[in-house]
């Protein structure tokens, strides 16, 4: 007798059933599987509801909106000499800085100083990119709100340049010419242009003000007075806010030590007259070479006019403060005052106190022999005076920087 019970009371399975080579899935499984997917979607669409309610999700970047009381400055070359400084002067007085530098002459290390002094969120932004990259340029300028841009970023060595023309040709004038354009797609209507005072030439007469006829005689003067061109017809149809600052032969550091001039080693031999006495004075050359002795000056050699880079922030912080739609203000930045090579170089003796080693050579080509600025107009419109004078406390605070980094940025690269 066959027992039909034993096969009964045994649970069904809930495997698949194969008949004729195919397999049909159990319904019941399937709705589950199919539930649980719905189920999952739905969790998810509600998490993502959720999340675009947070105000921290919805929130856009400090940088790339406008904020009543803040005004944002794009720092080009901010990673610079010049540059850092002037985006450390902008970081204490509470603006927001966002610096863009390709790093072909600045440091990264001078950006990561900046960052430890004002690690707060929507204070600092770095961006790494090229000016000669307009679909770079334009992106930036798309996703951030400025409110005005300093303009620094150049090449800037007068020896460099007669050697080197096309270079300075691009990098100052065409690179001028796409941070302007960038400027005029997005409505950013303030530009404080560091201009310099190799676009006067060698003028017939000292001092020189802001109306003595530009007639630069090297390519970084002439390139740098075609960007002030540009800038200037630019301005004549638009409502755009402009400061020139023409700036003399900039000198020193921060006086608390936080940045300092570190210019790359294989420009040396371009570099300020300031980091050659650095140099010779830590034994990294032999000696300063003094390029030209006669010269129609008192000692037969340059005559310039010293700036100390702090009062050349202030000076531009000033602009900036003072700039206004449909001007353009243009304007020396010097202490009004010459001091020859010879005595440079007597100064940064008695500043390092190691008795610098001196060779005399021929002229540098593209140099000239006697500038010295006015600065009457920038004292009496913009309020605006040198205060750091004294050359040899000026190298002196420079030289603390120099000891106290002599990799210069190297360390926090």
């Amino acid at each position: 007798m066959l027992n039909f019970a034993r096969g009964r009371s045994q649970p069904r399975s809930s495997r698949s059933m194969p008949m004729s080579g195919m397999e049909y899935p159990d319904p019941k499984k399937n709705n589950n599987f199919v539930g649980k997917v719905l189920m999952a979607a739905t969790l998810t669409a509600l998490c993502i509801v959720m999340l675009k309610q947070s105000p921290k999700f919805n929130a856009p970047s400090q940088f790339s909106q406008h904020e009543e009381g803040v005004t944002h400055v794009l720092v080009t070359g901010g990673a610079g000499y010049i540059g850092s400084h002037a985006a450390l002067r902008l970081l204490k007085e509470s603006y927001r800085v966002t610096i863009v530098d390709n790093l072909s002459r600045g440091n990264i290390g001078a950006v990561k100083a900046l960052q430890e002094l004002f690690p707060e969120p929507g204070q600092l932004q770095f961006i790494y990119a090229d000016l000669g990259d307009a679909k770079a340029v334009n992106k930036i300028f798309s996703k951030n709100s400025f409110d005005a841009v300093m303009h620094f970023a150049a090449v800037a060595y007068v020896g460099e340049s007669t050697l080197d023309p096309l270079k300075y040709y691009h990098n100052i004038t065409s690179n001028t010419l796409v941070v302007l354009e960038s400027m005029a797609a997005h409505g950013v209507r303030t530009l404080i242009y560091s201009s310099t005072c190799a676009t006067y030439g060698e003028p017939e007469k000292m001092p020189i003000t802001e109306e003595t006829p530009q007639v630069p005689i090297n390519p970084y003067g002439k390139a740098k007075k075609m960007a002030e061109d540009i800038i200037l017809d630019f301005s004549k149809n638009s409502d755009m806010a402009v400061m020139i600052l023409r700036y003399f032969n900039v000198i020193g550091s921060d006086p608390e030590g936080r940045l300092g001039e570190a210019p790359r080693p294989e420009l040396r031999e371009h570099g300020r007259i300031s980091g050659a006495c650095f140099d010779a004075a830590r034994g990294i050359i032999p000696g300063l070479k003094v390029k030209g002795t006669d010269y129609k000056t008192n000692d037969g050699t340059c005559i310039r006019d010293y700036i100390d880079v702090t009062d050349l922030v202030d000076a531009h912080v000033k602009a900036l403060q003072n700039a206004k739609p449909r001007k353009v203000g243009i304007y020396n930045v010097g202490t009004g005052r010459g001091r020859s090579v010879k005595e440079f170089v007597e100064a940064c003796k008695k500043a390092t106190g190691v008795e610098i080693k001196v060779e005399y050579q021929p002229r540098r080509p593209g140099d000239y022999a006697e500038v010295f600025s006015d600065p009457t107009k920038i004292r009496r419109e913009l309020n605006w005076t040198a205060q750091f004078t004294d050359l040899q406390e000026s190298l002196q605070i420079a030289w603390r920087w120099q000891k106290a980094h002599p990799d210069g940025y190297a360390a926090a690269s």
